[in-house]
């Protein structure tokens, strides 16, 4: 649906600018956010919210090889403007049944004023939650490939503001590491920082950089130019290219686009965490009818909670466990095709020991489906997955995990593409671990229903990295990117005194912690970490029972990176509140009037129990009346946590 006045409006102001060549400005459908493109010696851009810089004059533009930047002695050969507003329902409800997507939109054709005449499209977009651009290339004179070697785009922050900051250190990588709080001169040159990158400009002005659509372009990372707060676009080099500016990054023969380049805006970190931003940014379902993609619950064989044992009694026994919980589906892990990573696996052949049309009529039998775990390398090996992925719908298989892309250079990013449209084609799901950050791919592909990309319950396994500050920054950072396999529900809970790696893993926190994880993290595909034994009868199992992991509404109620993390999210007619906490006990006070008219409410609860600090395993779980108009008072132990169902 176009608004014709708006447009006219924003027409308004580009034909101003176009009168002097000089400025052109578009803001967001509320006004509060405000992009403005100034031509010069180049074309720069700044970003204001409400009144307040938090974009200062940046750079635009692309370094290649054996071509000049395209930066300087560009003009403005036309400006168009457009806005748009619909509401859509996504096919897998990750945060909204329905999402609004209305924004304003400014489009600048430039063209070199010398004589090789380049042309750059850049294409801004402003929401009342963040500002998005993107680049369109063309071909060049020469026939063949143009081959970029740098983005110049830049994002000079004003101040010092402080950052959450996951730096990688390299480009070839798992996305799986730690957001630290540092000040944002913490960045330099050397610096690989992982996204979203998360900035604090003020109690009421939240910020963060992150990308959409990914498509046939590499990813990119932040560091900076030389000069302190020059945020800089640093793309994931080609295979058998180094990281040097002057080495290839992206090659393209046709006209190009960059994915969408993203700044999330807020006066509060719960409007990054509830926005739609990302998802907005992509095209619609590209699948016709995408009603065979059901997300839901899953148990996990034997990996997280001890030796891998890839036999038919323990691949029952997960199966077992998963019809018992009410959950629909059941994954198989490594070494169900034998050895893997090796020339001679063979993803369409199971190992001797396992007798999958057994495992699959008994899964059949207890209302369960099976996911398969794949190594990437057997998945690409002489195009494997065109002959499984059929073969895999045959037999009945719901989905494929695939492991071990450690990657996002352009290669890797169209392999992901082709993964997932030969996936959808075969009516199966997919989860990507070792995977890069989620771009909103789920509105084209839903059936790419959720990724790891980050530092999850696995970590317990390894070492003592893991602790409540981590799981609280999660949904400040990296959830802001969208869906997040964290596999939770670790039930052998101890203090943090006591806790150290072992089998059977550990976690620490609190039950209830673990049990919050489920409402705040964000996967409509959710793996249960956990052995049956430690969770069948256990205090929280019956909330694991209950649980969904698609939503209908999301509510921020309060936190902040640093404290703790509370949001409620509808499903049907009932609420659900997960609050996580970091390391120091706390009390909070969450106001439920937003989300609830006026009213008597029944609320069941399952909380940290009064010696939750010394016993973390001990909840308390009670049902009582309440009045929406009255704030809910929730106590919270050290790596503490609170669920909470709502209904009339």
């Amino acid at each position: 649906m176009k608004h014709e006045k708006l447009s006219l409006a924003i027409a308004f102001m580009c034909m101003a600018g176009l009168s002097n060549a000089q400025s052109y400005t578009v803001s967001s459908p509320d006004k509060l956010i405000e992009v403005k493109i100034e031509e010069g010696e180049q074309i720069r851009y700044s970003v204001a919210f409400g009144g307040r810089t938090v974009v200062e004059k940046s750079d635009l533009g692309f370094s290649f090889r054996d071509e000049p930047d395209l930066q300087k002695d560009l003009r403005v050969v036309s400006a168009v403007p457009a806005s748009h507003s619909e509401m859509w329902k996504p096919a897998v409800r990750s945060k909204h049944a329905e999402i609004t997507d209305s924004y304003n939109e400014l489009t600048l054709v430039t063209e070199e004023r010398s004589d090789s005449r380049r042309r750059m499209d850049i294409v801004f977009r402003v929401y009342d939650d963040g500002v998005a651009f993107r680049y369109k290339l063309y071909r060049s004179e020469r026939i063949g490939n143009r081959q970029i070697t740098k983005e110049l785009t830049t994002f000079c922050i004003p101040g010092n503001p402080d950052a959450w900051v996951v730096e990688y250190g390299k480009y070839a990588t798992s996305n799986e590491a730690e957001f630290y709080r540092q000040t944002l001169d913490y960045v330099t040159e050397q610096t690989i920082a992982g996204m979203p990158f998360l900035m604090k400009y003020a109690d009421d002005c939240w910020v963060a950089i992150t990308e959409a659509e990914i498509n046939d372009f590499a990813a990119f990372y932040i560091g900076t130019d030389g000069h302190r707060n020059h945020l800089t676009t640093k793309l994931a080099p080609l295979p058998g290219e180094s990281a040097g500016e002057h080495n290839v990054k992206v090659r393209f023969a046709d006209d190009a686009q960059s994915p969408w380049r993203v700044i999330m805006i807020g006066n509060s970190p719960g409007t990054l965490i509830e926005s739609e931003i990302i998802q907005n940014l992509n095209p619609p379902c590209a699948i016709a009818d995408p009603s065979w993609i059901k997300p839901g619950l899953s148990a996990w064989d034997h990996w997280w909670s001890g030796e891998v044992k890839m036999e038919m009694p323990v691949i029952k026994e997960y199966i077992d466990f998963a019809s018992e919980m009410g959950w629909p589906y059941m994954l198989v892990d490594w070494q169900w095709y034998g050895p893997f990573n090796r020339p001679e696996a063979d993803i369409c052949t199971p190992a001797p020991q396992i007798s999958m049309p057994e495992i699959l009529s008994y899964a059949r039998s207890k209302n369960v489906r099976i996911w398969l775990w794949l190594y990437s390398t057997d998945v690409n090996r002489n195009d494997a997955y065109k002959k499984a992925f059929p073969l895999f719908r045959e037999w009945g298989v719901a989905g494929v995990k695939i492991d071990f892309m450690d990657r996002d250079d352009q290669e890797m990013v169209n392999w992901y593409h082709d993964i997932i449209r030969c996936a959808a084609d075969n009516r199966l799901l997919v989860d990507f671990h070792g995977a890069y950050k989620p771009d909103g791919i789920i509105r084209t592909w839903p059936n790419m229903l959720t990724r790891e990309g980050v530092m999850g319950n696995e970590y317990y396994k390894f070492g003592t990295r893991m602790n409540p500050e981590h799981t609280v920054k999660l949904a400040y950072t990296r959830m802001l990117a969208g869906q997040m396999d964290y596999t939770p529900g670790g039930f052998n809970n101890v203090t943090a005194e006591k806790f150290k790696p072992q089998q059977p893993a550990l976690v620490a926190n609190t039950r209830a912690a673990e049990l919050a994880k489920f409402v705040v993290y964000e996967s409509p595909y959710t793996v249960v970490c956990e052995h049956p034994s430690f969770v069948l009868g256990q205090p929280g199992a019956d909330f694991l029972k209950i649980v969904p992991t698609v939503w209908d509404d999301i509510r921020f109620l309060g936190g902040t990176p640093d404290t703790h993390v509370a949001i409620a999210k509808r499903s049907g007619d009932k609420w659900f509140i997960g609050v996580l906490n970091s390391s120091e006990e706390r009390e909070v006070t969450l106001d439920l009037s937003p989300f609830l008219s006026a009213g008597k409410y029944r609320i069941e609860v399952w909380e940290d129990a009064k010696d939750a600090n010394r016993n973390p395993k001990n909840i308390r779980k009670a049902a009582k009346s309440i009045d929406s108009g009255k704030p809910l008072k929730v106590k919270l132990a050290k790596a503490g946590g609170y669920v909470a169902v709502i209904g009339n």
